[in-house]
């Protein structure tokens, strides 16, 4: 499959690009310059020698993708999505954003979404795109790892099924992963919500801890 990366240069996006180039899926890694886009580009070839990866502005990348992942902070989510606009429509969107801030003697803190969450924030900003969310409680230094299976769930939310489960497919292509259905729009906020509690459980312990569902 052909995936773009949108604001792509960042170390999560450039991880799960490295994976799905692995799998031999096309990447293309997006930023605001054309230049960063293609920086990215050049560090997933590098470290992926066999990867078909290209890069480029946000606009440019999205263009022939089959699906989108969103990657930026979510500082930028709003002003990203309004850019990007009809370009999304009718493509398969994974956001990957969580919402967080850091705050000095407290470290990663959830941040409250208006919307309840940042997928159903997008889901609003881009009613024609396919929207889920997923990824968001993967180790970006684990994902870059790539001689080393991760173990990890990844939840998948959304309303459009085929959307899921082919986000889901694409999950189980990442040695180690398993790619779940959490359900609706409304739950990918508490799954958002637990990138802050694995970011500290991380600095605390120095280690680099992932989500597991047990029972399914």
């Amino acid at each position: 499959m052909k995936l773009a990366f949108v604001g792509g240069t960042g170390p999560e996006g450039l991880g799960i690009a490295m994976r799905m180039a692995t799998a031999g899926h096309q990447v293309a890694i997006g930023s605001r310059s054309t230049e960063r886009g293609e920086e990215g580009a050049a560090k997933v070839r590098e470290a992926v020698p066999s990867a078909v990866a290209t890069g480029g502005a946000n606009a440019d990348v999205v263009a022939d993708a089959e699906v989108v992942f969103l990657t930026f902070p979510y500082s930028g989510q709003q002003a990203t999505l309004e850019a990007l606009g009809s370009a999304l429509d009718g493509k398969i969107v994974c956001n990957v954003v969580a919402p967080l801030e850091f705050q000095q003697g407290v470290g990663a803190v959830a941040v409250n979404v208006p919307g309840n969450s940042a997928l159903q924030e997008s889901m609003a900003q881009l009613p024609n795109a396919r929207l889920v969310s997923a990824f968001q409680n993967m180790s970006a230094e684990e994902l870059q790892h790539l001689d080393h299976p991760i173990e990890a769930d990844v939840l998948v939310c959304g309303r459009d099924v085929e959307a899921k489960q082919a986000v889901i497919a694409l999950a189980n292509q990442i040695a180690g992963v398993r790619g779940i259905d959490a359900g609706g729009p409304s739950q990918s906020r508490y799954v958002e919500m637990l990138t802050s509690l694995l970011i500290n459980l991380n600095r605390k312990h120095k280690t680099q801890s992932s989500i597991r569902i047990v029972g399914l």
